[in-house]
């Protein structure tokens, strides 16, 4: 029997890779990789070994979780080391959670490998600190993946006074979100961010307010972060990637 490695591949740019996620991928028999995964990453493979896409997009699954873990299961009685690689951390809005009981159950050995998150890597990237002596002390990171516009898990009332919110998966509900929170009491005029494609040459960035969100006017597309809080104000002071990336075209 073999051993199932979760690994998460962090927010995009390869070089965010830790070097344990790294060895694995190099080492690895088979590979079942997310939708998100950067396709620079999975060159890194060895010759032969299997990749397996198993990708999720706004509620359309390529495979159902059950069927995923199942994969897993199967791939483990065949190989000698299966890597499961997700974007991000595994365990942050990841469902590796769910694998790793799964595999427990089945007595199947595993390992997590954590990986950089988006919820914080991506803002980083965009000169947006989650937290600044002075301005925010704590933070949040949610899921904006409602079912039909609607959130019964999420407490709005305690999320108006985290100072900085982040929601993954939420473009799509941005609308519903953003009035949410005005209606918990967060200020209309919030500084908010969207980040698509963050930390890769493609990323962009759409600054706006909590009210003008709400209103229906601003445009932005998945894969995006969408932050909310004062901490956006420094962009200005802190931005830094742009410049990065023209030095290196340079």
């Amino acid at each position: 029997m073999g051993k199932v490695y979760i690994v998460g591949a962090g927010p995009g740019d390869p070089e965010l890779l830790t070097l344990k996620a790294f060895r694995l991928i190099k080492e690895a028999d088979v590979i079942l990789y997310d939708r998100l995964i950067n396709s620079e990453i999975l060159f890194h493979a060895k010759p032969g070994c299997e990749l397996v896409y198993v990708g999720k997009e706004d509620g359309k699954h390529i495979l159902e979780q059950d069927k995923i873990n199942f994969l897993l299961y199967e791939f483990a009685q065949k190989y000698e080391t299966v890597v499961r690689l997700k974007g991000g951390d595994p365990f942050v809005f990841g469902r590796g959670g769910e694998e790793a009981i799964f595999l427990k159950e089945k007595g199947i050995p595993f390992e997590v490998v954590p990986g950089i998150t988006s919820a914080i890597s991506v803002p980083l990237y965009a000169g947006v600190p989650v937290t600044h002596r002075g301005v925010a002390s704590s933070f949040a990171i949610v899921t904006g993946h409602g079912s039909k516009g609607q959130f019964p898990d999420i407490n709005w009332d305690a999320l108006a006074g985290i100072d900085t919110v982040i929601f993954l998966m939420g473009v799509s509900n941005r609308q519903k979100i953003a009035q949410n929170m005005i209606d918990a009491g967060k200020s209309p005029d919030t500084p908010v961010i969207f980040i698509e494609k963050g930390t890769t040459k493609e990323q962009k960035e759409v600054q706006s307010t909590l009210k003008e969100v709400a209103q229906g006017r601003v445009n932005v597309h998945p894969p995006a972060i969408f932050l909310i809080g004062e901490v956006v104000s420094l962009r200005d002071k802190i931005h830094w990637f742009e410049e990065a990336l023209r030095r290196v075209q340079i």
